[in-house]
């Protein structure tokens, strides 16, 4: 096999498995400040390791707080790895002569794993620890599916079991998500569900519940409490999570070499955070290391309708970097940043992050993947000081832009992925407007090809924009913990 290569056209870029990356990088090692501490859900004090014990794995508990720059991706994991990754990188010059912008895009694609999307980089690694500690069942909830497939997988890789919270939306618009994580032995439960004491609270409250990520964590949780040998497995948010998911941007640094480019813009879809992070942290690396001062927030940056807050970050160091997320549920665009719990029963410890409220529920649109209540802290953070961008964008401009993909690039991408494409189209077109050449990177972080009924539903008129009130983020929030 020929190492790093690049095809005729100078199009798709390549790698070797032999440069996939060896080890995860862990952003924590170079944040100029520090994240504020987890707490007891029932206390409101900094959560400790035991507490976190009857959760997770000893391994993913350490790594969750290590400040270590690089940590080693066991053998193990590097082999299963090896089935799909490295992932290309490729130049949509298709798209580009379609917008006739002087623009260069490019995209990594996630979609080549075999569940056609970026979470087996961490259900792969958290299943193997597990294993390795005793584990016989891993409990998980999931929004469109991409996670749920993932962990199933990984399960059947290892011999465990898996339980599935898939959120009630999700469940009926993505029937074959739910069946792919049959075809890998999981057990897929429709969330609100009557198996769970939150669940049946849920239910009680509002019987034709479309289900959220937070009820579904809620589930998922007090099944591992009363469930002996069975942990909960997350596939966003936290901390180990978004460190897996880096060798995704590892990996699309070295290709943007091979393409001899260097990326001016990197856009990605947000949610809880694991496809951003996993795609911006290393390219955030360099502007970490050079911070100079805490910049005062609430400014405006030069992108039509990216807010930001105001920052000293050295230009010449690090692209911008673009957070995109549904106007149906825009916890960094539209949340508050303060300590809130992970899911609806605070169940699970209280993080400081961008938020909607845990018992905010947004409308039940197609990207399933993006309809969680809060953002990882570590994202939450870096906006709040300013590193990164973050955009809201309505559900029928996210479809045009996907269908304007498929046509030209060949690909039919996931409805959440589509968030960052319509971003990178936007800023194309502002290209072609100015006539700026800029270097534009978005993630794909999986293919549609189980989202057509949406497809279909945007080709048929019957898809709406949904953008959520004001007064019932309101109500929401007014619900976040108070010490």
């Amino acid at each position: 096999m020929k190492r790093n290569r690049i095809d005729s056209t100078g199009t798709k870029f390549n790698l070797d498995e032999r440069d996939m990356p060896a080890s995860w990088y862990n952003i924590l090692a170079d944040l100029p400040f520090e994240l504020e501490p987890p707490l007891n859900p029932q206390t409101l004090e900094p959560v400790t390791p035991d507490e976190l014990a009857p959760l997770f794995p000893a391994t993913v508990i350490e790594q969750e707080s290590s400040k270590k720059q690089f940590i080693d991706i066991p053998g193990e994991v590097l082999d299963i790895y090896r089935l799909w990754r490295p992932t290309p990188l490729i130049r949509a010059r298709r798209l580009e002569k379609a917008l006739g912008t002087p623009a260069r895009i490019y995209f990594k694609y996630e979609g080549a794993s075999p569940v056609g999307s970026h979470k087996p980089n961490t259900a792969v690694a958290q299943a193997f620890y597990n294993k390795q500690e005793g584990t016989s069942r891993l409990s998980t909830e999931t929004g469109a599916g991409q996670w749920g497939s993932a962990l199933a997988m990984a399960c059947a890789f290892f011999g465990l079991d898996c339980t599935v919270y898939m959120v009630k939306a999700s469940y009926h618009q993505k029937p074959y998500r739910r069946s792919l994580m049959q075809v890998f032995g999981a057990d897929v439960i429709s969330s609100p569900s009557s198996s769970t004491g939150s669940g049946r609270a849920i239910l009680a409250d509002d019987p034709e519940s479309p289900g959220s990520l937070g009820i579904a964590i809620s589930e998922a949780v007090e099944d591992v409490a009363s469930s002996p040998g069975t942990k909960y497995s997350l596939g966003s948010v936290l901390n180990h999570v978004l460190m897996h998911q880096t060798v995704i941007g590892l990996e699309a640094q070295r290709q943007m070499e091979l393409a001899g480019d260097t990326p001016t813009t990197v856009i990605a879809c947000a949610g809880g955070g694991s496809n951003f992070g996993g795609l911006a942290f290393p390219f955030l690396k360099p502007v970490l290391k050079h911070r100079k001062h805490v910049p005062q927030p609430g400014a405006l940056n030069s992108l039509s309708g990216i807010t930001t807050p105001a920052t000293s970050m050295p230009n010449d160091m690090a692209p911008k970097i673009i957070a995109v997320e549904p106007e149906a549920c825009p916890s960094l665009t539209k949340g508050i940043y303060a300590y809130d719990y992970g899911d609806c029963s605070g169940l699970v410890p209280a993080l400081k992050m961008h938020t909607l409220g845990h018992n905010f529920v947004p409308p039940g649109i197609h990207a399933g993947g993006l309809r969680y209540h809060g953002m990882s802290p570590i994202i939450s953070a870096l906006f709040n000081e300013g590193f990164i961008a973050a955009r809201a964008v309505k559900q029928r401009a996210v479809f045009e832009a996907a269908e304007l993909f498929a046509r030209t690039e060949g690909i039919i991408p996931a409805p959440e992925s589509a968030h960052a494409i319509r971003v990178a189209i936007d800023l194309a077109a502002e290209c072609t407007e100015t006539g700026q050449e800029e270097a534009i990177l978005f993630g794909l972080s999986g293919h549609g090809y189980f989202d057509m009924s949406a497809y279909e539903a945007y080709r048929n008129g019957v898809l709406q924009d949904s953008v959520h009130p004001q007064s019932e983020i309101d109500k929401a929030l007014a619900g976040l913990p108070k010490k």
